[in-house]
């Protein structure tokens, strides 16, 4: 069973299988997350009601929520890969890691920005050094070392090796991130999700944010592939494989 697995993953992380493979998804992961984040945001915005305590203004939770968890998600995913490029020598994996940490810069960003602008009216405040924020922020220069790492060494198996071994050791702000709230007094609101016992969130509130979830995480999916099949490209330029498929443009 074990030996069945390691040869398909062999397979799929041949670049020209991997390329070919990655271009037929996409159109499928790209058309769920629009019609997932159509659905979400109709029923967030005009479905759901308003809180009984924050009225209109939580409704930015259906941008905010997913784009931290994917800001956690795609970190992880990143730390995966590059554990497996630096261990099996899998360059797939380099390449995704390196196609992800743009990605998942830009989900911290967004749930930094429409935290402080919950914050404002909630709080009084665009930004407290909330241990919950400061971690968040901790997150997103984490990404920015990473891919300035990626640019500023020129041998690219030197790079991978580097910016790999910073998002693994990076990966330890993950869980400090999650527990935050739970670790130290914060402002930051507590777990709502995955609390299940009184108060949480209603139902009407709640099928909306997972949909907002799903739709994210396939937007990444389909974002990471195409980045991916853009960094195989040029990694393998000199390949003939990739001659081959240019000839037939």
């Amino acid at each position: 069973m074990f030996s069945k697995i390691w040869k398909w993953i062999q397979t799929f992380s041949s670049p020209k299988y991997f390329y070919g493979t990655a271009g037929k998804l996409i159109p499928w992961f790209a058309a769920g997350a629009l019609a997932l984040t159509v659905w979400g945001l109709y029923l967030g915005l005009f479905v759901a009601p308003p809180d009984y305590q924050q009225g209109e203004s939580y409704r930015i939770i259906y941008v905010h929520v997913p784009a931290a968890w994917m800001s956690l998600f795609i970190y992880v995913a990143m730390a995966v890969s590059a554990s497996v490029g630096l261990i099996w020598q899998i360059r797939l994996a380099d390449v995704i890691a390196s196609a992800s940490a743009p990605i998942g810069a830009a989900f911290a960003f967004i749930a930094l920005v429409t935290g402080s602008l919950w914050g404002k009216p909630m709080w009084g405040a665009y930004w407290v050094w909330d241990a919950r924020l400061t971690s968040e922020l901790i997150l997103l220069f984490l990404y920015f070392g990473y891919m300035a790492l990626q640019s500023a060494i020129e041998d690219q198996r030197t790079a991978d090796k580097a910016s790999g071994l910073l998002a693994i050791v990076g990966v330890v702000n993950v869980p400090i991130i999650h527990y935050s709230v739970e670790w130290w007094n914060t402002l930051h609101q507590g777990a709502t999700v995955t609390k299940f016992d009184k108060p949480s969130i209603d139902t009407s509130m709640l099928i909306p944010l997972l949909l907002m979830a799903l739709a994210f995480k396939l937007f990444y999916a389909a974002l990471v592939l195409v980045r991916a099949r853009n960094e195989v490209l040029y990694r393998d330029r000199n390949r003939r494989w990739v001659r081959e498929l240019i000839q037939k443009l």
